[in-house]
C-alpha cells in the first residue's frame, strides 16, 4: 500500500467518527471543503497521520481497523513529509 493510500484510508477512519473528525478539523484548521481541495498535497496527508500519532490510542485503533502495523502509518508519514524516502533512508 502506498503512503498516500495509507493516509487516505486513515483520513476516512478519522472522519467516520464525528467527535474525532471535529477534533481533527479543529486541530488542522481545515473545514471539510478546504480539506477536500487540499487532500492531494503530501503535507496534508502527512498531517492526517501526525494527528493520529499525537494520540496513540487512535493510532493503534486506526492501524487495527486498516489491518496494518501502527509503524506502517508512521513510516508513511515520514515518506509523505519528506523526512524519509520509500527505501527508509533519511533525506
Amino acid at each position: 500500500m502506498t503512503p498516500d493510500l495509507i493516509a487516505l484510508q486513515a483520513l476516512a477512519w478519522i472522519m467516520s467518527d464525528t467527535p474525532r473528525a471535529e477534533r481533527f478539523l479543529a486541530m488542522t484548521g481545515h473545514s471539510a471543503d478546504s480539506l477536500r481541495s487540499a487532500i492531494a498535497d503530501p503535507s496534508n496527508l502527512a498531517a492526517v497521520i501526525n494527528f493520529l500519532e499525537n494520540y496513540e490510542p487512535d493510532l493503534i485503533a486506526c492501524a487495527e481497523h486498516m489491518g496494518i502495523n501502527p509503524m506502517d502509518l508512521v513510516s508513511a508519514r515520514h515518506i509523505l513529509d519528506g523526512s524519509k524516502n520509500e527505501e527508509g533512508y533519511i533525506c
